[in-house]
């Protein structure tokens, strides 16, 4: 007997872990945790691909495109080609509705979580480091993570990617050329260490990990999905082996670099820029972006943008960050 439910359900209902579920075309589901199942996990020589959603509970888009996807390949209607290990990542912000419960988890990961253990989210987070880390081990073909959210706000780049600080490495021009095949419209080339998970996975792991931003953030039943027929169709080309896209020439992705954060020191904290502002809107020569007692954040030439503005953060978290035009040389 073959399986068709939602494997969102199946992940929100809390069951008895690990359990396995017979699929199409002999695959199986196997749930390694709360909300992290793996289909064709033996096929080593294959790529490895790690979808995470729901690290904010409220950025419902994507869970709903992953569990379609899921649901496609359970039912034999999608097949799969690669190991595939997707993650439901923050179950109780997901059931309550909620960006997240007590902390933001995207800053939990890369080890954070050990000096943040009171968090509810820590632990969570420690979780699934430990089944990424279990997950690639083993990997000998591509290492790939894409984790999947929407933004608090409107953006002046619709779909944008975050491509997190790679040390030595060098960008992959393959991944960039794919990700405009998703519809992304802009890049960040992340220039620091962070605690997000794309940035764990690409460290620890060896994987080529992004943060994708696909549009707005809203409840469940209130997205339209099509607007994210770009990445949907992109991920099916991927898992299934298949061609994605015309291959025609296009124009470079636009490409930027993190500057510098806006660190919140203290609840002196002052951004002064309009609530609704946009991601990556351009802040002027001069412009007094931000301040927090005798600390003064100025934008500088012109060609500043703002990123992820966001002054109701916890102290010592990162409000926002300033980036600038940037190229791979």
């Amino acid at each position: 007997m073959t399986h068709t439910p939602s494997f969102l359900q199946h992940a929100l209902s809390a069951p008895t872990i690990p359990v396995e579920w017979p699929l199409a075309n002999g695959l199986a589901a196997r749930w390694l945790a709360p909300g992290c199942v793996e289909l064709n996990g033996g096929a080593v020589e294959a790529d490895s691909v790690l979808l995470s959603c729901g690290v904010h509970g409220n950025e419902t888009a994507p869970i709903e495109v992953v569990d379609s996807i899921l649901r496609d390949i359970a039912a034999g209607r999608l097949p799969l080609r690669c190991r595939l290990l997707v993650m439901f990542a923050n179950l109780d912000a997901i059931r309550q509705g909620v960006r997240y419960g007590s902390y933001d988890m995207n800053r939990l990961f890369n080890g954070a979580h050990a000096k943040q253990a009171e968090w509810p989210e820590s632990a969570r987070a420690a979780e699934l480091e430990n089944q990424a880390e279990a997950f690639f081990a083993p990997a000998r073909g591509r290492r790939l993570h894409y984790d999947l959210h929407t933004a608090i706000r409107g953006s002046a780049f619709e779909k944008f990617a975050i491509y997190p600080f790679i040390h030595e490495r060098a960008h992959n021009r393959e991944q960039l050329a794919w990700l405009q095949q998703c519809g992304v419209e802009a890049v960040l080339l992340h220039s620091q260490p962070a605690n997000t998970f794309s940035y764990h996975t690409s460290l620890r792991c060896g994987a080529d990990a992004f943060t994708l931003e696909l549009g707005k953030a809203r409840p469940f039943g209130q997205n339209d999905l099509s607007r994210f027929s770009g990445i949907d169709l992109a991920l099916r080309a991927l898992l299934s082996a298949e061609p994605a896209g015309s291959g025609a020439q296009q124009a470079p992705l636009p490409l930027f670099r993190a500057k510098y954060d806006l660190v919140k020191l203290s609840e002196a904290f002052r951004l002064h820029l309009a609530d609704d502002v946009e991601n990556f809107t351009v802040l002027p020569d001069g412009m007094l972006i931000a301040e927090d007692g005798d600390v003064r954040y100025v934008a500088r030439g012109g060609k500043e943008r703002i990123l992820f503005p966001n002054p109701a953060v916890k102290p010592g978290l990162r409000a926002g960050i300033v980036v600038e035009p940037a190229s791979l040389g």
